[in-house]
């Protein structure tokens, strides 16, 4: 099944749940009618070819009906190299001349959080469709301004959860949320690496135009950087919303200045006591990043689109018994006569969830956004999706700052 069959036959599932009420995206993946638009391809704008805005060029180069007609950015050498990418698109260094361009459909913002809500909230006010980078905005109050904005302004809304459009993740949620694995017990995410964060700069004017992400003013550090794109994944296991978060955070590495946490810990509670963690380190790798959802009968690995039974498939008794020498089992103080032996992960390959599947979205999601252009029509469940992950996001940060257990305030739920 192509990327295209897949989105289609998805949006056949039908779903509860105070947050994730419906599935479908084979509207967001159809082509417009030729009666009720003439567009064959959807006329994009980006504001900020930097890091991500490249990749999303790079994806909108592989788009059949894209059409790059604009790019805008305050600093020469990204635009520079978007231009390099769309030679024949219109420069910009102010955003708001952009919006004004009548060629322009469809709206990319890729720049700093804290930039998102003007910017986003101008496109729509231009009548623009608008695809906005995650996490959706730096405040709670933004975010949900934004949203009740984007039902109502009559264009395409989506933030760039691109997780969202990920035919495994939506696999995955598809298997969970029908109990082939049995109840959700826990949802584990954590994101390591070993860097400092930072990006060279051309002299020390620069350093906050390109390192914001450090800096308090611009950025919400690890949770709205990292942990948006995994907060959703408790909400896709449920169906529902945590009612409170606690958790910590602190500098404990890179003392250089920086204004946002180098670590965090979180843990997230949902009303049936399941607990989703978020935790990051960026002065380690060693385990990368990982997400799963862990049920009784088994474990889903979202990223790598596996499935680890409980219960593995019996292997013959000789490698049972080879497998036994080798771990070093029979040396275990359990065989000695203690009451206590320790646990170990079982050593399995697991269960592939959809072998055909590759990639982690963001192709399908620009091609979604891109179809959506053409058509007019909002993929339905996405922006609440994005919506909640990034107040979650936010509301952690808070709990962090704060160091307080802080309740989900019943102002930001919405319908």
């Amino acid at each position: 099944m192509d990327r295209r069959s897949f989105l289609g036959k998805i949006g056949e599932i039908g779903a509860a749940g105070v947050a994730l009420s419906a599935l479908p995206l084979a509207q967001a993946c159809a082509p417009a009618k030729k009666e009720d638009k003439a567009l064959t391809k959807a006329r994009i704008g980006l504001i900020g070819p930097g890091s991500r805005g490249q990749l999303h060029l790079g994806n909108l180069q592989q788009i059949a009906n894209a059409e790059v007609v604009a790019l805008c950015d305050i600093y020469q050498p990204n635009l520079e190299k978007g231009l390099s990418m769309f030679p024949g698109a219109r420069a910009y260094t102010d955003y708001r001349e952009l919006l004004a361009d009548k060629d322009v459909d469809g709206v990319i913002i890729a720049t700093p959080l804290h930039l998102h809500y003007p910017m986003a909230m101008d496109a729509m006010a231009a009548g623009k469709h608008v695809l906005c980078e995650k996490a959706m905005a730096y405040t709670m109050d933004e975010c949900l301004e934004m949203y009740n904005s984007a039902l109502s302004c009559g264009k395409v809304f989506i933030i760039g959860q691109q997780r969202l459009f990920d035919p495994k993740y939506r696999k995955a949620l598809e298997s969970v949320r029908n109990g082939e694995y049995g109840p959700v017990v826990n949802v584990r995410n954590y994101w390591f690496r070993n860097a400092d964060w930072r990006r060279p700069i051309p002299s020390p004017e620069y350093e906050k135009l390109i390192n914001w992400r450090l800096y308090r003013e611009f950025s919400r550090g690890l949770m709205t950087e990292l942990a948006c794109h995994q907060l959703q994944n408790g909400i896709f296991a449920t169906g529902e919303l945590p009612y409170k978060v606690m958790g910590s955070g602190d500098i404990i590495y890179w003392k250089d200045g920086r204004e946002v946490f180098d670590n965090v810990c979180v843990i997230y509670t949902f009303p049936n006591g399941v607990n989703m963690t978020f935790e990051s380190v960026i002065s380690n790798k060693h385990f990368g990043m990982g997400e799963q959802i862990l049920c009784k009968d088994g474990t889903v690995d979202l990223p790598n689109g596996r499935y680890y039974p409980e219960e593995p498939p019996k292997k013959t008794a000789i490698r049972q018994l080879l497998g036994e020498i080798e771990k070093g089992v029979f040396s275990n103080p359990a065989f000695a006569g203690t009451s206590w032996a320790p646990e170990t992960a079982e050593d399995t390959s697991g269960i592939s969830i959809m072998p055909e599947a590759s990639g982690d979205g963001s192709l399908e999601m620009m091609q979604a956004f891109c179809d959506a252009c053409i058509s007019g029509v909002q993929p339905e469940g996405v922006l609440r999706e994005a919506y909640y992950g990034s107040i979650l996001s936010i509301l952690g940060d808070e709990a962090l700052l704060q160091r307080k257990i802080l309740e989900f305030p019943e102002k930001y739920r919405v319908d």
